[in-house]
């Protein structure tokens, strides 16, 4: 186990890079690390078996942390809890982070459930897609040119943990998307069917758009299948983490259904 190294002030270098980590969205993808903060988020990524690279409690907490680091952690830092506040982003700070190492980059996975943001902006809507994309079976989400940075603190906190057991790819091109080899499926308000008025293809890549453009041309030109959403409140339109909520969640309806039967079949 490390022995935890103290540090009371600003000017201490390690500090100056946990600040940077914690304040620049896009650090991650210079440095190859990420801040997560908060018993929650630090637990999640524990129980997915993650290896801190550091550590960080405010003194106020070491007696007793809400997360045990000793038995991963490669360093644990403790920090003032004045410094600990300048540290963190929240309004009232947990008093216990951590620095992890961001998964190595991968290629776009040919045949798997995927959910494609299409230059999404919003970190609390991604976040919430994330979850729901971890919930409904979808492992793989990719983030094309233009999206929110997927590792920023906002979009972590929003998550809820859902980063540590999907695989993100970021920075892709439409063209790109060609790899997937499953359908693209797109909602519109204006064609398709209703979703559940026919069967969703499996596996298949929801295309979610942009909060106010929606999905590119280039994207609604390359779709296979379009599907609309009922609303008998007479809304216009739905938000894109709830929209996404729905349809990942009727693809996985769909799924087990077509096992079952292939099951019953079987028998």
């Amino acid at each position: 186990m490390p022995e935890p190294t103290l540090i009371s002030s600003r000017d201490n270098p390690l500090f100056k890079e946990l600040r940077k980590l914690g304040a620049d969205n896009a650090a991650y993808r210079k440095t190859g690390r990420y801040w997560i903060e908060g018993d929650h988020l630090c637990r999640a990524a524990l129980q997915r078996g993650l290896v801190p690279a550091i550590a960080v409690l405010a003194t106020s907490v070491v007696a007793s942390p809400p997360v045990d680091f000793r038995p991963s952690a490669r360093k644990i830092v403790v920090l003032a809890d004045a410094l600990f506040a300048e540290l963190s982003s929240l309004e009232s700070p947990a008093k216990l982070g951590c620095v992890l190492e961001l998964p190595p980059p991968v290629p776009v996975q040919a045949g798997v459930a995927t959910v494609v943001l299409d230059r999404l902006q919003d970190a609390g809507n991604v976040g919430s897609i994330l979850r729901s994309a971890s919930a409904f079976g979808f492992r793989q989400v990719i983030a094309l040119k233009g999206s929110v940075a997927l590792w920023s603190r906002k979009v972590l906190r929003a998550g809820m943990g859902a980063h540590f057991g999907l695989t993100l790819i970021e920075g892709i091109e439409v063209a790109d998307l060609h790899a997937l080899q499953v359908p693209l499926v797109v909602t519109s308000s204006h064609q398709g069917d209703r979703l559940g008025q026919r069967p969703l293809p499996s596996p298949c890549a929801w295309v979610l758009g942009h909060e106010g453009q929606g999905v590119c041309r280039e994207l609604m030109d390359q779709a296979q299948v379009f599907v609309s959403i009922g609303q008998p409140g007479g809304e216009e339109s739905l938000n894109v983490a709830a929209a996404a909520a729905i349809c990942l969640h009727a693809s996985s309806q769909d799924w087990s259904e077509l096992a079952q039967g292939s099951k019953v079949a079987s028998l």
